[in-house]
């Protein structure tokens, strides 16, 4: 998921993250919500923009999250939960005939009778298991017609998971040793706390030692002390082991927690109601952007009450359940859906653009984090998209969306696209809330995405005339226009024009989207 702060590479977790969230002095807590003008970073100016609707009405809004779950009892979110008003908590009855059993908060996709789905496969290493069993041993020369796009799939899906899974493999052995070798050169030097001048005198023979030396002596120069070093490298293995043990293992497969019939993608009536399950810190962080509330933190929209809908596990989220989530939020008023997550491989695509349709027949705006592996989303495949399968059609209630950070430059890890990504929104280091009453920094495009839902919900609140695509159409037009150059996510020697990274070619502006909404609606 990308959701969870999907699973980014080990060189980007261990030479970028550390700038993300640490080496840097933090930025303030709500600058997501600031002016340029004003306060001279590149926020929403949703402050500003409240400011200008101060005495006007609101409509209070649903917003939607679709994400790992979240923790409704947050001190800061718990007055901005949406309350199912037809459902009678825990009287184990359908009041409201919905399909949903108290279905108070939202609705658990990935949940069971008994138990809630934690980790899962990667959508590449599901489709590796089920089309291995078909192709693994075939000749290429005699694959029926009717079966050479599966076999044509196959191929693609062979080669990204295989090199991926040995790459974690050799990866994981690689810092075992290198690890190993601190503690040799510890023993050898007398010392735990080897700093960069320890090192300048010693001179191994052993070339794997040498190799180490030089190794911890880069990290030093980069900032990192060895305590912080072996922190991450430690941190890093283990994520590495959670991606061999379950994202990218063949023989894992929690489905049957859940206890539905996974190949029918008509079912919609299975899960559970419990909104947090195991994986609730990502989805309690993007709630807290929008609406969360507190002496620390100021969420985007005033009005707005977060609907739970839990169908994003440790690992890719599953077609089926993405389109029944967004079923089940345009059912029961949601007029904003956040998605903050994203996969490379696509199961039922179509299941997922039926319920888009749905969403778009239903006036709902669709908002999607873009991904974090910097990208360009027009030439590699990010799913879900708004590009209906086999058409050239795109969805008019769907708002994609890049990660910015306070200077207004893309955040290095983002995802961008000239034709596929509508506008960026601050996404670097984002102050939100987390289980159970705590606040965090956290960066990524699942930041962004629920940054941008929330301008969206305020346009929705104090225009509630104004359509889904009329929504998007506003937030695209009235972006803050970047017109120097910014570098290439993760690329700093490619200078390149916003208008390169995005159609809008800028960051979303709360005060200029609701000026140009007045403009829309006569006000």
């Amino acid at each position: 998921m990308l959701k969870q702060l999907r699973l980014l590479s080990f060189l980007l977790t261990l030479t970028v993250s550390f700038i993300f969230n640490g080496s840097a002095q933090n930025p303030p807590k709500n600058w997501k919500n600031e002016d340029l003008a004003k306060d001279s970073v590149y926020g929403t100016s949703s402050d500003k923009a409240l400011a200008l609707l101060k005495g006007k009405t609101s409509t209070t809004v649903v917003v939607a999250v679709i994400d790992g779950g979240v923790y409704i009892k947050h001190p800061a979110l718990k007055d901005h939960i949406w309350v199912n008003p037809k459902e009678i908590p825990d009287n184990h009855i359908d009041d409201d005939h919905n399909g949903y059993i108290d279905d108070v908060n939202g609705w658990d996709f990935i949940g069971g009778k008994d138990s809630d789905v934690n980790h899962d496969n990667f959508e590449v290493t599901r489709l590796y298991r089920d089309l291995s069993a078909k192709f693994a041993n075939a000749n290429p020369n005699k694959i029926a017609d009717n079966d050479k796009a599966d076999y044509a799939k196959y191929l693609k899906v062979k080669n990204d998971f295989e090199p991926k899974r040995k790459a974690l493999v050799e990866q994981h052995v690689n810092y075992k040793m290198f690890l190993d070798n601190i503690d040799r050169i510890k023993a050898i030097l007398g010392k735990d706390n080897i700093t960069k001048n320890d090192l300048t005198n010693y001179n191994p023979s052993d070339t794997t030692l040498l190799s180490a030396k030089k190794r911890m002596i880069r990290n030093f120069d980069r900032g990192l002390t060895l305590e912080q070093l072996v922190k991450q490298i430690k941190g890093a293995m283990n994520s590495e082991l959670a991606s061999l043990n379950y994202q990218y293992n063949v023989d894992f497969n929690p489905r049957y927690l859940v206890g539905d019939n996974y190949t029918d993608a008509t079912e919609r009536y299975y899960g559970n109601n419990d909104v947090a399950g195991p994986t609730d810190r990502h989805g309690t962080h993007v709630s807290g952007i929008i609406a969360g509330q507190s002496n620390d933190l100021e969420g985007i929209a005033d009005n707005v009450k977060i609907m739970v809908i839990r169908a994003v596990p440790d690992g890719d989220e599953r077609d089926k359940d993405v389109a029944n989530a967004i079923r089940y939020a345009t059912d029961n008023g949601a007029k904003v859906v956040n998605m903050s997550f994203g996969k490379q491989f696509s199961y039922n695509k179509k299941t997922v653009d039926d319920a888009v349709k749905y969403a778009e027949a239903h006036d709902v705006l669709l908002v999607h984090a873009a991904g974090n592996e910097h990208k360009d989303d027009d030439t590699t495949d990010q799913f879900p998209t708004p590009v209906y399968e086999g058409t050239h059609k795109r969805a008019k209630n769907w708002l994609e969306v890049g990660a910015s950070d306070i200077h207004g430059k893309p955040a290095p890890f983002s995802n961008f696209g000239k034709r596929s990504v509508d506008l960026f929104a601050p996404g670097l280091k984002i102050y939100s809330t987390v289980p159970d009453t705590g606040y965090a920094f956290l960066s990524g495009t699942s930041m962004a995405s629920p940054t941008a839902a929330g301008v969206a919900a305020i346009i929705r609140e104090y225009f509630p005339t104004l359509t889904a695509p009329q929504v998007r159409k506003i937030l695209m037009k009235s972006v803050t226009k970047i017109k120097f150059k910014v570098p290439l996510p993760l690329n700093n020697k490619t200078m390149v024009s916003y208008k390169d990274l995005c159609i809008s070619g800028g960051i979303i502006n709360a005060y200029k989207a609701v000026q140009l909404a007045m403009k829309k609606v006569g006000k």
